[in-house]
């Protein structure tokens, strides 16, 4: 009958044979070899199964940190997950001067690490698109009408209430940060307004909603909140983790004599609206005044705060300088330009004796429109009717006296103070009228290149309008370029190109201006970094919880796998004294006088010689 010997390297005791009929001898065997054996299954069983725990919970085992993070980027536009008890749910209002929207944020457990921060995404719905809802007008229209607020805001409120886990609701921060609108307001009315909301809105929502989460924040506030959304998103808040990685020395604010430390670089925001221009950049080193008044306005522009959760870290301090320009955003400064031309060519015609630009037939040649348009202003019942020349650099020339520049050292627009900027060792990214401006009908949006986008813009210029007007009908720019567009984009490059260049003083060979309408295929709004820097100590229960479980030994079975490292140390010892147990038996199975065969195979007592007879 057929017979399987096996005998591998285990001790001679431990050798047996599987046949037909002699499966139950394995039953046979003593205890203690059934016991080492079951011990052996278990903890290969184990050492499986800490590997997958691990792995779907850390992710350190089969991903690299590129792909992670390309990951983060996928999954943060799929559907959240409402049934999910460990995410969390953040609100926030934008109050904006035309109208107001809500933002739905989410973010996982942290994982009690007290050097990050928490991983706060836009919630999607199950259809995968942002929870975001935008109602008009602005709050500000309720200045007269304070108590019709609520009733204003509700349905927004709903809106995020349909969202948010019912039981979720008392534990979701809730903030109504008002903007320009409500700024330009008497403070009574503010007042009137932001009571309204803090007095109803409880009565009728169980969100976290406190005093101070109903404010009018100023326009400072407002771009260190867009500086931090924007390189939150980038990830530049988090460590080092590759050699190519641009970093930065970075001395913390009120610890100058301190060392220097190393961390990411992070990139400054230029924004241009159709009103105002902003500005913001982390300044790194300290930075020295050239007089006590310039050391005095300075105060009011540089932003100091801690993002992470422990005030006493520094990892996560920034010194960042915000500045805002009212009068410089594209449609304004078009409308300051053509007050300035109707007056002085007024004036012109008065004491020259002329009539230049008062009929159709003796039009007043403006060089920032393109070649031949016609356009017309219109002041106190006058008509000043224009023609294009789409002569760009003369353009350029004639608007460089709106930047209000001096001779004073580390000034930009207006003479406002501007702290140096390290150009060789810096990335800016510019939204709205700086993305318009390179990509709506230039089509150069994403790096910036000062040569290539003054060539562009000659040509644009100088291209007839009817000639423009037939590629407009052909679709050859953006789907949302309108006429609007076509007819002022020779005056806005060459805005947008003295702001930056001259107003800024950003040398023309400056490589690293990338300009975008998002980052990362996402929109990004300052309620991001709102809601970033309004819940930073939030981690600081989680954190207490991973404290708490490292210090008490008794805790149990799912706190003893958070902490992976013991777990596999001591599954090592245990399987190195297994090995060893192994080797020992072997060495004494070497040295015991080895018996017949016939024996060992049988399972039988070995039989002595003969005795006397």
């Amino acid at each position: 009958m057929g017979r399987i010997g096996i005998s591998c390297l285990f001790p001679a005791s431990w050798h047996f044979s599987i046949s037909p009929v002699g499966c139950p001898r394995l039953l046979n065997s003593s205890l203690r070899q059934v016991i080492v054996i079951s011990v052996l299954a278990a903890a290969v069983s184990l050492l499986y199964l800490s590997v997958v725990i691990l792995r779907s919970k850390y992710g350190w085992l089969s991903k690299d940190k590129k792909f992670q993070r390309y990951l983060a980027r996928v999954t943060d536009v799929e559907a959240t997950d409402t049934n999910n008890p460990n995410v969390n749910y953040g609100i926030v209002v934008d109050c904006g001067s035309s109208g107001s929207r809500i933002f739905v944020y989410c973010w996982p457990r942290h994982n009690g690490n007290p050097h990050d921060l928490l991983d706060i995404r836009q919630m999607r719905d199950k259809n995968r698109k942002p929870v975001v809802m935008k109602i008009k007008p602005g709050i500000s229209e309720f200045a007269t009408s304070p108590e019709k607020v609520s009733d204003y805001i509700s349905p927004l409120l709903n809106f995020a209430a349909e969202h948010v886990p019912r039981a979720k609701h008392k534990e979701t921060p809730l903030y109504i940060l008002c903007t320009a609108g409500m700024r330009v307001l008497p403070e009574s009315q503010q007042k009137a307004i932001l009571e309204d909301l803090l007095t109803d809105i409880p009565v009728h929502f169980d969100f976290l909603f406190s005093d101070s989460h109903a404010e009018v924040i100023s326009g400072k506030q407002e771009g260190v909140y867009a500086w931090i959304g924007i390189n939150f998103v980038l990830g530049r808040f988090e460590h080092i983790e590759e050699d190519d990685e641009a970093v930065v020395e970075v001395n913390i604010p009120g610890s100058e004599s301190s060392e220097a430390i190393v961390r990411k670089r992070t990139a400054g925001i230029l924004d241009m609206g159709g009103v105002s221009t902003q500005i913001a950049y982390e300044v790194p080193k300290t930075v020295s005044f050239a007089s006590s008044q310039q050391e005095e306005v300075a105060k009011n522009l540089l932003a100091e705060f801690n993002l992470g959760c422990d005030v006493h870290q520094t990892e996560h301090v920034y010194r960042v300088y915000v500045a805002t320009f009212l009068g410089f955003g594209g449609n304004a400064a078009r409308q300051r330009y053509e007050d300035r031309l109707f007056a002085s060519t007024v004036q012109k015609n008065r004491l020259l004796g002329k009539q230049t630009g008062l009929t159709p037939d003796a039009p007043f040649l403006d060089p920032c429109l393109p070649l031949d348009i016609k356009d017309e202003i219109q002041q106190n019942g006058q008509t000043l009717y224009l023609r294009g020349t789409g002569d760009f650099d003369l353009c350029r020339e004639t608007l460089q006296p709106f930047m209000n520049k001096t001779n004073e050292t580390q000034t930009s627009l207006n003479g406002v103070y501007q702290p140096p900027i390290h150009f060789q060792n810096s990335e800016f990214y510019g939204f709205s009228e700086f993305y318009y401006c390179t990509e709506d009908v230039l089509r150069m949006g994403g790096d910036y290149n000062a040569a290539k986008f003054t060539k562009a813009a000659k040509d644009y210029c100088a291209t007839k309008w009817s000639i423009l007007r037939e590629r407009f009908d052909r679709g050859l720019y953006a789907s949302h370029a309108d006429l609007h567009r076509l007819k002022y984009q020779c005056f806005k490059s060459a805005w947008m190109f003295e702001v930056f260049h001259r107003g800024f003083s950003f040398p023309v060979t400056y490589k690293n201006l990338k300009t975008a309408l998002q980052v990362y295929d996402k929109e990004v709004q300052w309620t991001l970094g709102a809601i970033l820097y309004r819940t930073r100590f939030l981690p600081l229960r989680d954190i207490r919880q991973e404290v708490f479980r490292a210090g008490h030994g008794h805790w149990r079975g799912v706190s003893f796998v958070y902490n992976h490292y013991l777990f596999s140390g001591c599954f090592l010892v245990v399987l190195l004294s297994i090995l060893l147990y192994l080797l020992r038996l072997r060495r004494i199975h070497r040295r015991a006088p080895r018996t017949g065969p016939l024996w060992i195979e049988e399972g039988l007592p070995s039989q002595k010689g003969p005795g006397p007879l």
